[in-house]
C-alpha cells in the first residue's frame, strides 16, 4: 500500500542535521511524553528495545529509563543525523539528563539512568539489518508516516519482535495541518503536504502483518500563530514536503498573495491562525505462530496435570 509517493532519499536529506527541525522538537517531546503515559499501562518486560526514528536519540535514555538493563537501539535512516546525534550526545555527557528530565514522564524521573553509549543502526525501516524475533519492544515517535509503504514497514517490525513483543507508534493522521491544505487548495493543484494515513487503515495494517488486537487512538492538537512567517517555518522545521510529485517552481507572486490572504483569513477571535495536528497513536502484540514457515497448523496440547502417585 502506497501511502503516498515520497523519495525516502529526500526524507533522509530533510532530516540529516537537528538544526533544520529543532523548531519542531517541542511537538516531538509532547507526543513522546504522551506515548510513555499510554506505555506506563502495560506490563512488559523488555530486554531488547528498539526505537525506530531515533533521531537524536532523545528517547534512548527514556526507553532506558523505563527498561532498566535493557538493550537499546536508535535506528534512524539517516546516517548523517545518527553521527551527529552520537558525537553530540557524547560530549554532552552527564549535563543531558537535566534536560531529558523535563521531557519525561513524573514516574521516571528517579529511575533516569544516562547511558553515554547506545547501539546505533542505519537502515530502511522496511529492511532492517537484525535477525528475526530478537526485539521486545519497538518504540517509534512521528516516524511512520514519512516512509511510502507503512504497511511493508508493520511487516518487517513484526519480524523483529519476539512472541509477546509490543509495538508502540506515533504518526501524523489525515487532519494534520488540514488549514493549510485548504488554504493552498484555493491557489494551485499541486500537493503542498503529505495525505497522512487514517488511523483504521493503520489498524488494518496491523492486523493484515500478524499483530493481535491493535489499538488505535487519536488526539489532536491545535498550534495558534501570530505570523504566518512562524507558521510556514514551523511546518517546514516538521520536515518539509519529500513528495515525489511536488512543485518543482516556485510559486509565482500573485499565487503567493492569494495564499497569504487565504490565510489571514483564517485567523480566530484571539487574532491567531490555527493549525490542526492530528496524532495518531497505535499499539499491539505479537501473538504465538498458529503457523509454521511451511504453512502447516500449529496445534497445541494442553494435557491436564496429574498427582504424583502416592501424593
Amino acid at each position: 500500500m502506497l501511502s503516498a509517493p515520497i523519495d525516502l532519499a529526500l526524507v533522509r536529506r530533510l532530516f540529516a542535521t537537528s538544526a533544520r527541525i529543532a523548531g519542531s522538537e517541542f511537538l516531538r517531546r509532547e507526543v513522546a511524553s504522551r506515548m510513555h503515559e499510554k506505555l506506563a499501562l502495560v506490563n512488559l518486560d523488555a530486554k531488547t528495545v528498539l526505537d525506530a526514528g531515533c533521531g537524536d536519540g532523545v528517547d534512548l535514555p527514556l526507553l532506558s529509563a523505563r527498561f532498566p538493563g535493557a538493550q537499546v537501539i536508535g535506528l534512524d535512516a539517516s546516517f548523517e543525523r545518527l553521527r551527529e546525534s552520537s558525537v553530540r550526545r557524547n560530549a554532552q555527557g552527564g549535563t543531558m539528563s537535566a534536560l531529558l528530565s523535563k521531557w519525561m514522564p513524573k514516574p521516571l524521573h528517579k529511575s533516569l539512568h544516562l547511558q553515554q553509549e547506545w547501539d546505533w543502526l542505519c537502515d530502511d525501516f522496511s529492511q532492517v539489518s537484525i535477525a528475526s524475533a530478537r526485539i521486545d519492544m519497538l518504540w517509534s515517535n512521528l516516524a511512520l508516516h514519512w516512509h511510502p509503504q507503512p504497511d511493508l514497514v508493520l511487516k518487517e517490525w513484526f519480524r523483529l519482535l519476539r512472541t509477546n513483543g509490543l509495538v508502540m507508534f506515533s504518526c501524523f493522521g489525515p487532519d494534520t495541518l488540514i488549514e493549510l491544505k485548504q488554504a493552498f487548495a484555493e491557489v494551485d493543484g499541486y500537493p503542498h503536504s503529505l495525505s497522512f494515513v487514517d488511523m483504521h487503515d493503520y489498524g488494518d495494517m496491523l492486523v493484515s502483518a500478524g499483530f493481535a488486537t491493535p489499538v488505535m487512538d487519536v488526539e489532536r492538537i491545535t498550534l495558534r500563530y501570530e505570523t504566518i512567517a512562524q507558521l510556514f517555518a514551523d511546518v517546514r522545521a516538521l520536515g518539509g514536503l519529500p513528495l515525489t510529485d511536488r512543485r518543482q517552481s516556485l510559486m509565482g507572486k500573485n499565487a503567493y498573495q492569494l495564499l497569504l490572504q487565504r490565510l489571514e483569513s483564517r485567523r480566530e477571535s484571539d487574532g491567531r491562525i490555527p493549525l490542526s495536528i492530528e496524532l495518531v497513536f497505535g499499539h499491539a502484540f505479537k501473538p504465538q505462530a498458529t503457523k509454521l514457515a511451511s504453512g502447516e497448523s500449529i496445534i497445541r496440547l494442553d494435557f491436564p496435570k496429574f498427582p504424583k502417585k502416592g501424593a
